[in-house]
């Protein structure tokens, strides 16, 4: 259900509402600056494009840290509603640079939305850096009001990297254990009692108890409704739930509607993201209708879409990266100051460089013992007309543009290997973003390392695991023919029937119902 993900992308709205109690924390004043910011801070969820607008002002007029800071992260959560994952990460981290002695307490919000960001873009090693950095500010916040606040904030975040996960059961075992405390949170801060419910709503479906995921979607909306501030952006991702739980008790006719209508707010919000999840919903519950005019309609729109995010989702992946990079620059420079600063250093490096190459060293004699297991089977069991080889190919001309460590390109070229073992390309969300997450390097990298070894762009080095995925399944396990197109081509990552069909004729020179007839003929003929 890959609008769950976005559906999580919701929950850093309210995990960024952190910020504005902060807000109230300072001063109040009837400043012309504080009153555009709470203006700012009031259209976010309704009007993002006016609210940068407002917010881009007051940081242009802005002198001190610690306003600059909180400006920023103001603005991080507009381009997080709008989809920007690159700005909105751009303005985190300065946010946290120009208030380098925050209180504990916004520090602690501050490492909680850098977390929440990386980890929807799969940086979850990066992500998880900042959440623990978090937890060791719990115990520095002295507050009580704000502990409490920072514990369930914590909590939420924690119930989040489960759902995402798709760890239902987990999930809805932490909320139950900490039920009494999140009530209490809820009491002065609503927005965890709305959080949770939407969560209660994804975790019952996520198990299949769509009546209870339906009650809970409902009282979200409920939630919002009485909050007295009507919020957009929480309205589309809940309609998105109800229209989920609809869709799988094949009420299509209520579904769309519900569909429509957040995708609207998606549109309005330039969120090529949620456009493109609601969009994929719709195409699904239109197949259900049997409406090819509308089927068509949003199938074109959902690959258009498909197309703008990969090329975000690269985008975001390489900020992260270069901002991180930054990051551990600046605190590096700053804790290694006077006389022996270049000394330490050189220990420092010593110290890293010995650690790692001995990890690598035991590593590699692992991965070459798994690398020929791996070929050895390939060898075995592929076809021959989607054969990968990664054999190294002659340089023309130094035609290579990128300059790539040995010792990294070899080390890629074994995790392609692990990967092309698993069943991690089924995932219709895998990009080469999500990719290089998962292999701890840039998409600049991996792109030109599948190019340079397999001959292939990414998206044909993917369709091709995923062609010969489904063609060992049809030869291996008989039942497997007798299932329709649309289930092949869901269960070995593709979006559509079409988009399927079209990438194995390409790959195998047939049709896939050809190569089933053919198949079936060939087992009749063994088995007479």
């Amino acid at each position: 259900m890959m609008y769950f993900r976005f559906l999580f992308n919701f929950f850093f709205a309210f995990v960024f509402a952190a910020v504005l109690f902060s807000t109230e924390a300072v001063a109040q004043n009837d400043s012309e600056e504080r009153l555009l910011f709470k203006e700012s801070e009031g259209l976010v969820y309704n009007n993002p494009d006016e609210a940068l607008k407002v917010a881009l002002h007051l940081l242009s007029k802005s002198t001190s840290g610690s306003e600059n800071s909180e400006i920023n992260l103001l603005i991080a959560e507009i381009y997080k509603v709008k989809g920007d994952y690159s700005n909105a990460l751009t303005h985190l981290f300065e946010a946290g640079k120009e208030d380098a002695d925050q209180e504990p307490f916004s520090a602690l919000k501050t490492a909680v939305a850098k977390s929440e960001v990386l980890r929807t873009l799969y940086l979850d090693r990066q992500a998880g850096k900042y959440y623990q950095e978090a937890v060791g500010m719990l115990s520095s916040v002295t507050d009580e009001k704000e502990k409490k606040f920072c514990q369930t904030l914590l909590l939420l975040e924690e119930t989040g990297l489960l759902l995402e996960r798709q760890s239902y059961s987990k999930a809805l075992d932490l909320i139950e254990k900490n039920s009494k405390e999140i009530d209490e949170t809820s009491k002065a801060f609503p927005y965890f009692d709305l959080w949770f419910t939407i969560f209660k709503g994804r975790i019952f479906s996520g198990l299949n108890d769509f009546d209870k995921g339906a009650v809970s979607f409902n009282r979200a909306l409920e939630l919002i409704v009485g909050d007295g501030n009507k919020n957009n952006y929480a309205e589309a991702f809940v309609l998105v739930g109800l229209a989920n739980v609809n869709f799988h008790n094949k009420q299509h006719q209520l579904a769309v509607p519900q569909l429509l209508k957040a995708l609207k707010t998606a549109k309005t919000f330039n969120n090529i993201y949620l456009s493109r999840e609601i969009s994929k919903l719709l195409v699904d519950n239109y197949i259900a209708l049997n409406d090819k005019v509308n089927y068509k309609l949003y199938n074109a729109e959902f690959f258009k879409l498909n197309a703008e995010v990969e090329n975000g989702e690269q985008e975001s992946v390489n900020t992260a990266y270069n901002l991180i990079a930054k990051e551990y620059e600046s605190g590096y420079e700053g804790k290694r100051q006077g006389y022996f600063r270049k000394l330490y250093v050189v220990l420092g490096i010593f110290a890293i460089v010995a650690i790692l190459s001995a990890a690598f060293w035991f590593r590699l004699q692992w991965d070459q013992k798994r690398l020929k297991e791996i070929i050895s089977y390939l060898e075995i069991t592929r076809s021959n007309f989607v054969i990968l080889t990664a054999e190294k190919k002659e340089k023309k001309n130094g035609s290579k543009k990128t300059h790539i460590p040995e010792e990294t390109e070899q080390l890629i070229l074994k995790k392609l290997k692990r990967f092309e073992s698993s069943t991690r390309f089924t995932n219709n969300d895998m990009s080469i973003a999500v990719l290089a997450g998962q292999f701890d390097t840039n998409t600049k990298y991996l792109s030109e390392i599948i190019n340079t070894h397999y001959g292939v762009n990414f998206n044909t080095y993917i369709n091709k695991l995923r062609i010969n995925h489904i063609v060992e399944k049809l030869k291996s396990d008989p039942n497997f023919m007798n299932y329709k197109i649309s289930y092949l081509a869901e269960s070995c990552g593709f979006s559509s029937h079409s988009s399927f069909a079209t990438v194995f004729k390409s790959i195998t020179g047939i049709a896939p119902v050809t190569f089933i007839e053919l198949l079936k003929n060939e087992k009749e003929i063994s088995n007479p």
